[in-house]
């Protein structure tokens, strides 16, 4: 993980360097609106994390194997798409809550399946978008978006 961030922080930074080359007032303006994304963004990253780091200190890993974990396939795939289908929050935070599963000995499918509902599936905001589109266009796009979830797992769980 940490020679990726390596890896990206050094190609921005040589994009940033070229740009400011090429068009030094666009890239002073592009470094002012990342500065105001990573302001926005800090809080919630840091309750993340925080978030992440008190989930594996208080759930057990036997409790994430028996509910995430390779000992029933099927179950543990529902699992991860219901997880994944009730949670709430930006769907970068799904990645390591995902990575965190795996590392406590979650079926990587189920995580896969999390990941995919978590971003797709809104039970959570299911009334918010009933009232924009209406309850039949709600209800299918879950329900379509849930099985492909449950899809992308099984395919995940196939490839690796």
């Amino acid at each position: 993980m940490l020679a990726t961030g390596l890896f990206y922080l050094v190609l921005v930074s040589a994009l940033y360097l070229l740009g400011f080359r090429r068009e030094r007032e666009k890239t002073r303006s592009s470094l002012l609106a990342a500065r105001q994304t990573l302001v926005r963004m800090l809080p919630l990253l840091l309750s993340i994390f925080a978030l992440i780091g008190l989930f594996n200190e208080f759930v057990p890993p036997e409790s994430i194997r028996g509910w995430l974990g390779d000992n029933n396939h099927l179950l543990s795939l529902l699992n991860g798409a219901l997880v994944g289908a009730v949670a709430i929050g930006p769907p970068v935070a799904a990645f390591p809550i995902a990575g965190s599963f795996i590392e406590t000995g979650a079926w990587p499918p189920a995580a896969a399946a999390f990941i995919v509902s978590w971003v797709s599936v809104g039970i959570v905001s299911l009334p918010v978008e009933a009232h924009v589109f209406g309850w039949k266009f709600a209800l299918w796009r879950n329900s379509i978006t849930f099985i492909a979830a449950l899809l992308i797992g099984l395919l995940i769980g196939g490839l690796i």
